[in-house]
């Protein structure tokens, strides 16, 4: 097996057990575990849990931004943000859902200067700027205030999403980003 492919076997891993168990929960040598490699071969791939909770992150960064990128209705921001409340509806509703990975590390990871935070910070913004773009598209004077009520919805819904049926939260929520929208 190749290096990369180890590396991604241990990211899978790692990504299922933080998941369902948390971060702090998961210890390294249970990924190691998981997998069936060596200490050694996870240091050489990971120097610490911490290298790999930031690899995880990245990981699921580039998921999540792929997906938003997707959903992006060019000249209609009402679109890309009913496309977006639909998957965030379908994503958090979904069996085995845990709760958005950023805010579930934000929570294990409560020192601002931890590399973890830092992929997390470094996400959130970008994923306000999304908004803020949506909302600049639909017109809005202050689009970054109406970045920030759209990312408060989009965390409320990930965060409730478990506990309630699919549908409800996504229409909740397309609902709840148009009147942020028709608000401006």
């Amino acid at each position: 097996m190749t290096a990369a492919a180890t590396r991604e076997r241990i990211l899978d891993a790692a990504t299922a057990r933080f998941a369902t168990q948390g971060i702090r929960a998961t210890s390294a040598d249970r990924v190691i575990d998981d997998v069936g490699v060596t200490k050694v071969t996870f240091y050489r791939h990971f120097r610490s849990k911490s290298d790999l909770v930031v690899a995880y992150l990245q990981r699921q960064a580039e998921g999540e931004s792929g997906w938003m990128r997707s959903e992006r209705r060019a000249g209609d921001p009402r679109a890309t943000l009913h496309a977006l409340a639909t998957g965030i509806g379908a994503a958090s509703c979904s069996p085995g859902f845990r709760g958005c990975p950023f805010i579930n590390a934000a929570a294990e990871f409560p020192d601002a200067d931890d590399p973890v935070r830092a992929v997390v910070t470094a996400h959130r913004e970008w994923m306000r700027g999304q908004f803020a773009e949506i909302a600049a598209e639909a017109g809005i004077p202050d689009s970054a205030a109406a970045a920030t009520r759209l990312m408060l919805l989009r965390d409320g819904a990930m965060v409730n999403g478990y506990l309630a049926d699919p549908a409800t939260i996504a229409d909740a929520l397309d609902a709840a980003f148009a009147a942020v929208l028709d608000a401006g």
